[in-house]
């Protein structure tokens, strides 16, 4: 009874697989399309605003400078803490952004998918790259923060590539998966909202782990977004390569598309029943 059972989810799997990969193919020939949308999206945020998209830099720095200096003052004095906060809010505030605002994706551009036949995989491009552009300005701060504080640009910046480019990678992964969960489960954007916040706090973003026990050593191995701050942070903070971290990072992005494809291939012709 099983293995029927089996073998009559596997057809539906491939077609779903295969209608993914048709949709991502569709979508990737429109590059132009999203990456002007989210430029444009980026422009219309800011547009009465005197500072404009420097806003996002202006954040960056407040938060960064609030941690370091308010919160842990007795590490503050130390410049390797400082770089270890500014690359732990860096890498933070692109997850919690990416997570927190795909959740309400497809109620989002609810007018453009019923109107019109574009892929499905076009919004969550076009807020891919709204993601990265923000990204963009607090990577400059952070790039300067760590300049100032003693670390002059050498190899281990290109070993931290290797984390950045997880990080991208799985970006579009994370918005398909979290934008089906607020269209099944309109609620799921609160709750996921308050997670993050909450999520910050358990996440070392700000705090160090030196073999504590208690709720920081489960907070820090069993925390998936350790492993995203570390393959970044732990090549230019501790001159390691995180071979560690990069992998647990590579089976967390691998397992994230397997279930995004999935979504996509199954309920990208239904969603439109779901917004």
């Amino acid at each position: 009874m099983k293995r029927r059972k089996t073998d009559a989810m596997l057809p539906t799997m491939i077609a779903a697989l295969n209608g993914a990969f048709n949709d991502i193919s569709k979508a990737m020939k429109l590059h132009r399309v999203w990456i002007a949308l989210a430029h444009e999206d980026i422009g219309d945020q800011h547009r009465r605003t005197t500072l404009g998209p420097l806003w996002m830099l202006v954040n960056y720095f407040a938060f960064v400078g609030t941690f370091a200096f308010v919160f842990v003052t007795k590490d503050a004095s130390n410049p390797s803490y400082i770089a270890y906060v500014a690359i732990g809010m860096l890498v933070w505030f692109y997850l919690s952004e990416t997570i927190t605002v795909s959740v309400s994706l497809f109620q989002r551009e609810a007018s453009f998918i019923q109107g019109t036949t574009l892929p499905l995989f076009v919004y969550v491009m076009r807020l891919t790259m709204q993601c990265i552009i923000r990204a963009g300005y607090s990577l400059a701060g952070c790039v300067l923060i760590l300049l100032l504080s003693g670390y002059g640009i050498n190899t281990n910046w290109l070993l931290s590539l290797v984390g950045m480019l997880l990080l991208i990678l799985v970006t579009p992964a994370f918005i398909i998966v979290f934008a089906f969960l607020g269209a099944f489960f309109p609620d799921g954007e609160f709750i996921v909202g308050n997670l993050m916040r909450v999520g910050m706090f358990l996440t070392p973003v700000f705090w160090l782990y030196s073999g504590q026990e208690g709720i920081q050593k489960y907070a820090y191995h069993w925390n998936p977004f350790t492993y995203f701050l570390e393959g970044v942070r732990g090549p230019i903070t501790a001159g390691i390569f995180p071979t560690h971290a990069l992998a647990v990072t590579g089976y967390i992005c691998l397992g994230l598309w397997t279930l995004a494809l999935l979504l996509l291939g199954l309920y990208r012709k239904r969603i439109v029943f779901l917004i």
